[in-house]
């Protein structure tokens, strides 16, 4: 798999209900933008404010709407819940399962390979290892990745790190398996492309599908000068839609392009007038 993905923005309604309409409505939405292919139940999607069979019913209103590629989101903090998911994200329709490391106690690198090695054997569709140190508080080395990457389920990585440096040791370390590896920093999109990555998983491309992929598409023609010159563009939208904002600054972002991604569910709250108006002028400077 190459190119662009989005982790899918999930709709709640006021009330904190899942948007099943509405979440078709956002398929489309970015299908349109020309993503490659969709990621339901990652970190912008609130996958961690979800049950199991919610975050099921997700991935089946994604894939009953779209014939793109689906990575659904299926990790959790311990194996059983995790595989469970992976059960259910295969029985509705998605080819690959996106595994976060295991989360909230320490585990050590030779815990975490055996982990996936387990998740890879039991998994009945392909699986990619998701490293995210912001959230988690776990980083992935770039030895474990390189070692799990000549398992037959593992397909690949999506390293949302932010660091190239790092992503270019896990290129160097799974050169020789078929292993993907995709950025999840849309900050540094076109340079990790530059350095070897097979493409992206960009919180960016819910707010600006078509500026995200035209990225991916300027390098495949072989114009890295105009995709660097492209992201420098989207950074300080994606700044706000990620790390400043999270998915609240996202919907916000999204509703200032005409299109309705809910409301976030609680502990998350509305961004206020302030940050909404801040993010509708990053939002005009960076999209056509």
């Amino acid at each position: 798999m190459y190119g662009t993905g989005v982790p899918l923005i999930t709709p709640f309604d006021e009330d904190g209900e899942l948007d099943a309409e509405r979440l078709g409505e956002l398929v489309n939405w970015v299908e349109d933008g020309g993503v490659d292919f969709i990621v339901p139940c990652g970190s912008n999607s609130e996958a961690e404010l979800m049950g199991v069979e919610e975050r099921a019913r997700v991935v089946e209103v994604v894939a009953d709407e779209t014939d793109l590629p689906i990575v659904a989101g299926t990790g959790h903090p311990g194996l059983r819940e995790t595989l469970r998911q992976t059960d259910l994200a295969d029985e509705a329709g998605a080819d690959a399962a996106l595994v976060v490391t295991p989360f909230y106690y320490h585990h050590d690198g030779e815990a975490l390979e055996d982990y996936y090695r387990e998740v890879a054997d039991r998994s009945p569709i392909p699986v990619y290892l998701y490293s995210v140190p912001a959230y988690t508080g776990v980083q992935l080395s770039p030895e474990v990745a390189g070692r799990l990457a000549d398992h037959d389920n593992v397909a690949g990585m999506k390293d949302s790190s932010g660091d190239v440096e790092t992503l270019q040791r896990e290129r160097r370390l799974t050169e020789d398996a078929e292993f993907d590896l995709f950025v999840g920093s849309g900050s540094v999109y076109a340079h990790a492309l530059e350095s070897g990555a097979d493409g992206g998983i960009l919180g960016l491309a819910n707010v600006a599908p078509e500026r995200a992929s035209e990225i991916f598409k300027l390098h495949q023609a072989g114009e890295d000068a105009a995709a660097r010159r492209l992201n420098a563009e989207l950074v300080e939208l994606n700044r706000a839609v990620t790390s400043k904002h999270g998915v609240p600054g996202a919907k916000a972002a999204m509703a200032e392009r005409g299109v309705s991604a809910g409301y976030p569910r609680s502990p998350h709250r509305e961004v206020g007038d302030d940050v909404r108006a801040e993010i509708a002028e990053l939002v005009e400077d960076a999209t056509p």
